[in-house]
């Protein structure tokens, strides 16, 4: 399925106060684009309107031309898989009954072999098999977090939306997600847009980056030619340089200001 994603002129605003002015970028089939800026900058209030779980206060977010306001919620959950910061889970499920619930709009009348195979393949894909029959609310903050990933990865959507999907995963694990999560977006042509802090983890992996500061559009493009040393200053009050390497290129921050 081809996905177009546009976002026009958005804006949301709490009583007089505006978290996000006029923001407008559109992405296509698989694509990476990282949500970028300090706390406060509104990545998280982008990241659910998409999700549709907030409504903007001015403009427009469309999918394949249709408004997502206009969607059927059902259709909705099988286009978009969201992955929050904060998952409530129920605390005696199993990490194999929780990802499943990732298949619930497809499921009719009893869970099929494929309902299955689906899910062991979600799991096998965060490399957290070993860890099916275990319950929830045993798990580490990052073990959580892998789970909610496979979640969104059993539901199959054509668009996942990552909010800090890295926040509680350590380096290792941090590195090992977001191979994944490019890998599924290349292999399977689906698109994604992940709030992150990381910006070398945004340099390394997203194909646009979206540079948020203080509600609006501070850039936005490609990264290699958007993170740049004055860039990163004007946003973050904070003095950069590249370094670049055979093993790519990197962003060394190294004074506040």
């Amino acid at each position: 399925m081809s996905l177009n994603v546009r976002i026009d002129n958005v804006s949301k605003k709490y009583g007089t106060r505006t978290v996000l002015d006029s923001i407008s970028f559109s992405m296509g089939d698989g694509e990476i684009t990282a949500l970028l800026g300090p706390n406060g900058s509104g990545k998280t209030t982008m990241i659910k309107m998409l999700a549709n779980i907030h409504e903007q206060s001015e403009g427009t977010i469309s999918i394949n031309d249709e408004n997502i306001r206009d969607i059927d919620p059902v259709d909705l959950a099988k286009l978009v898989g969201y992955v929050p910061q904060q998952f409530l889970f129920t605390p005696y499920s199993t990490v194999f009954e929780t990802v499943l619930l990732g298949r619930r709009q497809y499921i009719k009348w009893a869970v099929t072999e494929e309902e299955l195979n689906r899910v062991q393949n979600s799991l096998d894909a965060l490399e957290i098999s070993h860890m099916a029959g275990n319950y929830m609310d045993k798990l580490s903050g990052g073990e959580r977090q892998k789970v909610f990933i496979a979640r969104a990865l059993a539901q199959e959507p054509e668009l996942f939306l990552l909010d800090e999907p890295t926040s509680a995963l350590d380096i290792k694990y941090q590195i090992e997600v977001m191979e994944t999560m490019r890998r599924i977006t290349k292999e399977k042509n689906k698109s994604m847009i992940v709030a992150v802090h990381d910006l070398n983890l945004a340099y390394k992996y997203a194909d646009k980056v979206v540079v948020l500061k203080e509600g609006k559009v501070a850039a936005y493009g490609n990264p290699h030619d958007v993170l740049t040393p004055e860039c990163i200053k004007s946003v973050y009050g904070v003095d950069s340089f590249i370094v670049e390497n055979e093993h790519g290129r990197f962003i060394m921050p190294f004074k506040a200001n």
